[in-house]
């Protein structure tokens, strides 16, 4: 398995990356509904990421690329001076 992920929305305006610790922790989810009833675009549509161990800035919404690879991917405010982990770092 490749070392990292990167998500991107449909629109390319804003992209976030992991490490597949992170991703693969039992509290990430990547949601297409709530309560039922396909997310709408307010809620993020198609496709978001909630992970309870990251920050705020690492929940992506509108998700259209989602992307393994082995070189750290690209992250909106990583590349704005914030750290890239943006919150509890999981090594296996």
């Amino acid at each position: 398995m490749l070392p990292y992920v990167s998500l991107v929305t449909s629109d390319e305006g804003y992209y976030v990356g992991f490490d597949i610790p992170s991703i693969l922790h039992p509290q990430t989810l990547l949601a297409y509904e709530m309560n039922g009833a396909p997310l709408t675009l307010e809620h993020g549509a198609p496709l978001r990421l909630a992970t309870p161990t990251k920050y705020g800035i690492k929940q992506i919404k509108r998700i259209g690329r989602i992307e393994y690879t082995d070189k750290r991917p690209r992250d909106f405010w990583a590349e704005r001076g914030y750290d890239w982990y943006s919150g509890h770092n999981y090594i296996s």
